[in-house]
């Protein structure tokens, strides 16, 4: 079940609870489904109890405790927990965690892309300076994926290199085809020194991996290979789960999602598994916020912390001295592979390559 499906879940509940009178509310249109913050508990949290407080005119600690109820009887849901001054904590069951890398791997690379901006029309129009231009690129990538149609273009002709180092796609010298686009102008604090000699993937990083509103840093520290790059650390989260595949292979098996909550690995341990599961299923509502608020930054964000996430299990991924491969092995090279296709998807919506060796 990923974060969109328990959202669906936990309104489903407030219909529930209004239906049969023991609310007395407007439906909201959303419910925010995030992972626990301090003194929660379980998969993910949702304050639609506070939400519904001043429209009900009861306090939420009481609505939490009605969605409660309608939420433990919902399919995939293990346990529902109320803790503070309202909030909904649950926890799903093992098969939810299993769909959510079923589902990566086999929508691939396009994993997170929607429909939901389909009919939507765009035009990202760049100001004459590279980091606004390689930023509009970037959008047109990310809304593309959302199901929007986008054109990208400057305000002047661009200079020739941007296009061929940095990758980027316009349509600067195309006459407009959608019926009166919506023009965006793209006009982000602008970098403070030429960013070409970083290369493509460097480059790329460096300016769009900070928010739109600050200076991003052009130094050579974007192409340093250690742990305090984090273009690095993703780029190489992504090789380590190929080469996994790769070294797996060569011993005979395959990944196939199962469930790894009780790995007795302690790399696999609960906490482990359970942040990378809950980052890789939140992955199609980073992609719909970076589009909804223009902010590629917010993916460059997510991507390194899965990275994070990922790089702790992968050394319990394959069988160690007379071990031999078995369910738990394929079920933790499927966790693997997931976050791998997350980061590789992820890169390639901002331009950059994400190679299968480093």
């Amino acid at each position: 079940m990923t974060p969109v499906e328990l959202s669906r879940t936990v309104l489903w509940a407030v219909r529930r609870a209004v239906d049969e009178g023991e609310l007395h509310v407007p439906v909201p249109e959303r419910a925010v489904v995030t992972a626990p913050g301090p003194g929660g508990r379980g998969d993910y949290a949702t304050n639609v109890a506070l939400q519904l407080a001043r429209p009900a005119g009861q306090p939420p600690r009481d609505i939490a405790e009605i969605l409660q109820a309608h939420l433990r009887t919902a399919d995939g849901v293990a346990d529902v927990v109320v803790t503070g001054p309202g909030f909904l904590n649950i926890s799903l069951r093992d098969a939810a965690s299993t769909a959510v890398v079923e589902e990566i791997l086999g929508r691939g690379r396009r994993y997170g892309h929607a429909v939901g901006l389909s009919g939507d029309v765009r035009q990202f129009q760049a100001a004459h300076e590279v980091r606004a231009v390689v930023l509009a690129d970037a959008l047109g990538r990310i809304l593309r994926s959302q199901g929007a149609s986008v054109r990208v273009g400057c305000e002047t002709r661009p200079a020739p290199e941007w296009e061929a180092v940095l990758g980027v796609r316009l349509d600067t010298h195309s006459k407009l085809v959608f019926p009166a686009p919506l023009i965006i102008d793209v006009r982000p604090v602008p970098a403070a020194s030429d960013p070409l000699r970083l290369g493509r993937d460097a480059a790329r990083w460096a300016l769009l991996h900070p928010a739109a509103h600050d200076r991003p840093r052009i130094t050579d520290e974007h192409l340093v290979q250690r742990e305090s790059n984090p273009l690095f650390r993703v780029r190489y989260a992504h090789a380590r789960t190929r080469a996994l595949s790769r070294n797996a292979a060569d011993l005979g098996f395959d990944a196939e999602p199962g469930d790894v909550r009780h790995d007795v690995r302690p790399e696999v341990r609960h906490d482990v598994r359970h942040h990378l599961t809950v980052l890789l299923a939140d992955h199609p509502r980073v992609l719909a916020q970076a589009a909804a608020h223009r902010a590629p930054d917010r993916l460059a964000r997510h991507l390194v912390t899965v990275a994070d996430a990922v790089l702790p299990l992968l050394p319990a991924v394959l069988p160690r001295g007379a071990e031999k491969p078995s369910a738990a092995h394929r079920a933790r090279l499927a966790l693997a592979e997931a976050a791998g296709t997350v980061l590789a998807g992820g890169l390639s919506l901002l331009g950059i390559d994400a190679p299968d060796h480093l």
